[in-house]
């Protein structure tokens, strides 16, 4: 499907692309130093705080959009909800921890606490969940939608345009272009939703015409579907952005309080994207439009051409936000924890920088693979919280430490029963798309039993339970 877009779309969309390549090119850009290249300097502000880690944290729109085109206001029970909680625990439990380390990275915590094995372990795993496929994905279905080009090249374009400029800029670049985002994304679905509102009316208007479960909290969901979400909003605790910003907050005040207001943002955009995506169904569903696209085409209907431009630019500017940010993550992983650790490095161009392109290739490559962004999600969640949760929460908590050994076992057991049940499900299923998992369990749930066993091993081992 593609939208034929007014000339006057174009002019914000096309302003924002060349916008964000002159932001993110000029200006400081991260220094010669390993750490400065990673976290600017540590010098991260509250403003800077905040702006960097709502874009990057909020890069699955269409994914939103679809979910909330098909099962209403579950959205918020589904990605929002669950996602404050443990936002706001890691605020309290974690921020100032992380950033009173003094360290990098999640597999530098993790090659300190638990050894050279657990910490390659960790940094394999880190690398394979910050791969930004879903949302260079995201960005190459909008610009397949307004321009018509083939998606592997839109995929192209849209990953080179993400991570040009952090090959020289760093994490100073991403900051630097995430305060553009952050503007452009509140902006482009506020102004969508006042027009809905202005043209269609409110409450009443969205009770008349949209299916009875939309206003439901569970939007005709299994109790069973919407756990499994509420787990993967564990993914929080083990998110490499948030421990990146921690990292590179001023202080950890700054750390625990940019969370804490990132919250609140959180909250007033997911009520813009639910509100607006339930209004997406009520006008297009007699149009049979693809959920995975409702946002795009609603604006392109409902708005008029310039302010139309204003809203795609607004959804481009939230995928990007989160792929430049998590491109670096990948790269960081590949690049500082793997490659400089353990390989001579004659060429000029840092391991980071040369991470930054293997991520690239790689995540465009999934993409076409798994063309699905929910699913990438699910499979992305389902294999790597398990195996990482409970050896970085040792890492901060003393007492939940295990012997390295036992770590490792942790590391590589969980992990290898979630692939299994996942290589299960794929063998069972007509597609990558539409999985059925065995006993009707995704993979977290054995992944975290094998989880729990090893750790309550590991602290028998050490100690800390009692065996009786």
């Amino acid at each position: 499907m593609t939208i034929d877009l007014h000339p006057l779309e174009w002019i914000p969309i096309a302003l924002y692309m060349a916008g964000i390549l002159v932001v993110g090119l000029v200006g400081r850009r991260g220094g010669s130093d390993e750490a400065d290249f990673i976290l600017g300097g540590r010098a991260l502000t509250l403003p800077a705080f905040v702006a960097t880690l709502v874009t990057t944290w909020y890069g699955g729109i269409l994914g939103v959009g679809e979910f909330t085109y098909l099962y209403g206001l579950s959205n918020w029970v589904v990605f929002g909800l669950p996602y404050y909680v443990f936002a706001l625990l890691f605020a309290w439990l974690l921020a100032p921890r992380v950033r009173a380390s003094g360290l990098l990275s999640i597999p530098d915590q993790l090659y300190h606490h638990h050894g050279t094995a657990g910490g390659v372990l960790g940094a394999l795993f880190t690398f394979c969940m910050t791969l930004p496929a879903p949302y260079i994905l995201m960005v190459g279905l909008l610009l397949q939608v307004v321009t018509g080009w083939p998606l592997w090249f839109c995929l192209v374009l849209g990953t080179a345009v993400s991570i040009v400029y952090v090959l020289t800029g760093g994490f100073r670049a991403v900051v630097r272009t995430d305060r553009l985002q952050f503007v452009l994304m509140f902006a482009g679905f506020a102004v969508l939703l006042v027009t809905l509102v202005a043209t269609h009316g409110g409450w009443n208007f969205l009770v008349a015409n949209l299916p009875p479960l939309h206003l439901t909290w569970h939007g005709g969901n299994d109790i069973d579907y919407l756990l499994t979400w509420g787990f993967i909003a564990l993914w929080t605790f083990v998110d490499p952005g948030f421990h990146q910003r921690c990292y590179a907050a001023k202080t950890e005040r700054t750390a625990r309080r940019g969370i804490l207001v990132s919250v609140g943002f959180w909250l007033v955009f997911d009520a813009l994207t639910t509100a607006t995506g339930l209004y997406a169904r009520a006008l297009m569903a007699a149009e049979g439009s693809e959920a995975a696209l409702a946002f795009p085409l609603l604006g392109h209907q409902a708005l008029p051409p310039l302010l139309s431009g204003l809203f795609l630019t607004g959804l481009l500017a939230t995928i990007m936000s989160t792929v430049d940010s998590f491109a670096l993550l990948s790269a960081i992983t590949l690049g500082h924890d793997l490659a400089a650790r353990f390989l001579r490095w004659p060429w000029r161009v840092t391991p980071v920088q040369a991470g930054l392109v293997v991520t690239g290739v790689v995540s465009v490559a999934l993409a076409i693979t798994v063309p699905s962004v929910i699913q990438l999600w699910l499979v992305m969640g389902n294999v790597f919280i398990p195996p990482l949760l409970l050896p970085l929460a040792g890492c901060y908590f003393p007492w939940l430490k295990i012997p390295p050994g036992w770590t490792v076992a942790l590391l590589a057991g969980s992990f290898t029963v979630a692939m299994a049940w996942l290589a299960m499900a794929i063998a069972a299923s007509p597609d990558l798309v539409n999985l059925v998992y065995p006993l009707g369990l995704p993979p977290m749930y054995p992944g975290m039993a094998a989880a729990l066993l090893l750790q309550a091993g590991g602290m028998i081992r050490a100690g800390r339970l009692s065996s009786r």
